[in-house]
Parts: structure tokens; C-alpha cells; sequence
């Protein structure tokens, strides 16, 4: 795809690699990655297998460009929302094999996909826009209401509440957690799971459960359009 996403063709799945410096930051770059490789995956009618690097997935969007301006990081976080509506809304099964971290946009990119599997160990996984000076966007708030319950969604979004993979599973950022070791064959293995599917009755229903929070997300990215974001920390 390019230098910071890598697209490896598998049989029946496709794994796309986020792979961009110490914390796997979500840039412009990454995001233009992550759409070129789930179109190729979905014109070779593939399952995909979403992953980052040892001990982190994604530690959230690019700081230098969220702080640049407040064009700039709207700009980008505008990106990121239509990424996590494409993902939302994907005609393929797609898995996430969370290597350790996933810290805000990464927490969001757990909660745009179909099926999510973590590490055991000294993670953290949440949403800490609050906790750095960032009033949540529209958008993050629709994501996150589509997948976390009541409680859940007031101590992550409002309480910027960070969870470890254990608890990050009660708390709907994860379905299940692993030994690092059995985080790839499991997800493999799930991905197998996952072709047995009939795809035209997996993506039809898809849309049909989500049809109600995708128009909301829909919403809340022309909302955001409207406005700025800045980090007031």
C-alpha cells in the first residue's frame, strides 16, 4: 500500500499491517493506507485481518498534525471518522488483532470493525480525547454509542476511562484476549471462521443491524465539518 500500511494476500484473507514509528500514530499517510488496502481486499473478495506492531496497535491520530491547527486536525480526524464509516460498513468480515495499545482513533478503530481479539498483558485501551484537552467529536461520540453500552460509553467518553484487555472486554473494545503468541493464528483461525459465511447475507445484514448508527455517524461527520477541533491541554 505504502511505507506505513502493508497488504499481505492469503488465500481466503488479506492482512493489512499498520507500521508507522513507536506509536503506530493514524496519519494522513496510514488512513490513505487502510483505504487503498480494504479495496483491494474487497475486490478480491477477501476477509481481512487488521493488525499493528509488537505491543501496540494504534496510540491514536498523528499529535503533529492534531496540533498544528485546528483546520489541521479536523482535517484529519474528518479522515479518520469516513475510515471508521467505510469500516462500519464493509461488505467483507473484518477481524482486528489488537497487538497491546489502542489508545483513542486506535480504540475507535476497534469499534469499527466485525470482530476484535487482544493480547493479555500491561495494555492500555481506551478513549483519552478528554483526559488531553479534546472535546469528543460528533463522530467519535456516534462510534463509540453504536458498540459500548450506556455505562460504558459515560466512563469512556465523558471519564476518558482507560481499561487493560482484560476489562476492555466487559467493556465492548474487545471480544476476547489471548497470549501474544496465539494473537495471529487466532485471528487466522477466526478469519476461516468467517468464510463460511454466505457473504451477500453477511453484508446486507450488516447494514440492516448497523443502518441506524451508520446514518448517525453520517450526521455527526457533517457536524463536525462544521466546526473545530483543538487540544486544550
Amino acid at each position: 500500500m505504502n511505507e506505513f500500511v502493508t497488504y499481505q494476500s492469503e488465500e481466503n484473507y488479506a492482512i493489512i499491517t499498520i507500521n508507522n514509528g513507536k506509536a503506530n500514530a493514524i496519519s494522513h499517510e496510514v488512513i490513505a493506507g487502510l483505504n487503498e488496502g480494504l479495496d483491494k481486499a474487497e475486490k478480491e473478495d477477501k476477509v481481512v485481518i487488521l493488525t499493528g506492531t509488537d505491543g501496540i496497535f494504534s496510540g491514536g491520530f498523528d499529535l503533529k498534525v492534531m496540533t498544528k491547527s485546528p483546520e489541521s486536525a479536523i482535517e484529519l480526524v474528518t479522515k479518520g471518522s469516513k475510515l471508521s464509516l467505510k469500516m462500519l460498513s464493509f461488505p467483507k468480515p473484518i477481524i482486528l488483532a489488537c497487538n497491546g495499545h489502542a489508545i483513542a482513533k486506535g480504540a475507535f478503530l476497534l469499534l469499527s470493525v466485525d470482530y476484535r481479539i487482544g493480547v493479555e498483558g500491561d495494555f492500555k485501551i481506551g478513549l483519552n480525547e478528554v483526559l488531553i484537552g479534546m472535546t469528543m467529536h460528533n463522530a467519535g461520540i456516534a462510534i463509540a454509542n453504536a458498540r459500548l453500552s450506556e455505562v460504558y460509553l459515560n466512563r469512556s467518553v465523558n471519564n476518558a476511562e482507560i481499561f487493560n484487555p482484560k476489562d476492555a472486554v466487559k467493556a465492548g473494545f474487545l471480544d476476547m484476549i489471548v497470549p501474544e503468541t496465539h494473537l495471529m493464528p487466532t485471528a487466522k483461525k477466526v478469519a476461516e471462521m468467517f468464510t463460511k459465511l454466505n457473504k451477500k447475507a453477511h453484508a446486507e445484514t450488516k447494514l440492516k443491524v448497523r443502518q441506524h448508527h451508520l446514518k448517525n455517524l453520517e450526521n455527526a461527520i457533517l457536524e463536525d465539518a462544521k466546526n473545530s477541533i483543538s487540544l486544550d491541554a
